[in-house]
């Protein structure tokens, strides 16, 4: 079965190497032509796989690539450009694609972060056959995962979805072999499609409830950093932990100023805040943020 990879990043690279170390016979790899598809194309030269660096999937020239390659499946592993219509109907099986949720909740391009910032308290991942939708097609299958209070888009990301999708990936390659590979449709009454979470959505409301503030927070977390601004500087929170209510006192409002954090009220709760990144894209603990901006008691976030 010959087999086209499309994809990026270190997932992208690990996906490729898994594959190669399989006996897969990968007859193409395409990844971007800046550093995103950098390890990728080290992995696809060092074992000698046809390498293909498009500025975007829909040039002209992918398209005669894929017609030359004639590949049976291709797999978009971590594809952040579109798929033009065009290119799905030449492999002979069809195109799969990993996406970190479970479908058809939370479709689009930031779904682990949405599962967070909405409070959901189970995510995962689904390998789902690729249609001329935003991640529309039949579902091949999918793999559960709890979220936990204190996890963030990262550590979903790092400690379980990213090897776990790996696992994923190659499970479904050998149920295609097999013949046994299933094409479930979606249930579209169940979809949930969110924009992409960058500093459109990530503003803090501190006038929020306290979970909803919390896990904004965490959904942004590492990427773009749900942020707020003191003495008009921009800021973005990271390792925060969510604390009792304070009475008293008004959400946004800094009430402790401590070594390892600093705390602020919320609307039923507070927040722990371990460590910001500034303006400037310096990333810092409590203490020398608040050093660094002359943080004190009362000041207001916002």
């Amino acid at each position: 079965m010959k087999i086209i990879l499309v994809g990026q990043g270190p997932f992208g690279e690990k996906v490729l190497d898994t594959l190669i170390r399989q006996g897969e016979d990968i007859v193409g790899v395409f990844c971007p032509n800046d550093k995103r598809g950098a390890a990728m194309a080290a992995t696809a030269e060092n074992s000698g796989v046809a390498l293909f660096r498009p500025n975007k999937m829909q040039d002209a020239e992918v398209r005669e690539a894929y017609l030359e390659l004639s590949p049976d499946l291709v797999i978009l592993a971590f594809v952040t450009d579109l798929i033009p219509a065009t290119l799905l109907g030449i492999p002979s099986i069809g195109t799969i694609c990993y996406h970190p949720s479970l479908l058809p909740r939370h479709r689009g391009a930031s779904g682990i972060n949405w599962a967070v910032i909405m409070g959901d308290t189970r995510t995962g991942l689904t390998i789902l056959w690729v249609d001329e939708g935003i991640d529309t097609g039949p579902i091949l299958l999918q793999k559960e995962v709890d979220i936990l209070p204190d996890d963030t888009t990262g550590s979903l990301y790092f400690n379980q979805l990213f090897e776990m999708g790996i696992d994923a990936i190659t499970e479904s390659v050998a149920l295609i072999k097999s013949g046994q590979a299933p094409k479930i449709p979606q249930d579209d009454s169940l979809a949930t499609y969110e924009p992409p979470c960058d500093d459109r959505v990530a503003a803090v409301d501190w006038s929020k409830p306290a979970p909803d503030v919390y896990n904004l927070i965490r959904g942004c977390d590492p990427q773009p950093g749900a942020y707020s601004t003191i003495n008009g500087s921009r800021v973005r929170f990271y390792g925060t932990r969510l604390l009792e209510s304070m009475a008293g006192k008004e959400p946004g409002e800094i009430v402790e100023i401590k070594e390892a954090e600093v705390v602020v009220a919320l609307n039923g709760g507070a927040l722990g805040i371990g460590k910001v990144r500034d303006a400037a894209g310096a990333k810092m603990g409590a203490a020398e943020f608040s050093k660094s901006v002359d943080l004190k008691v009362g000041m207001k976030f916002g």
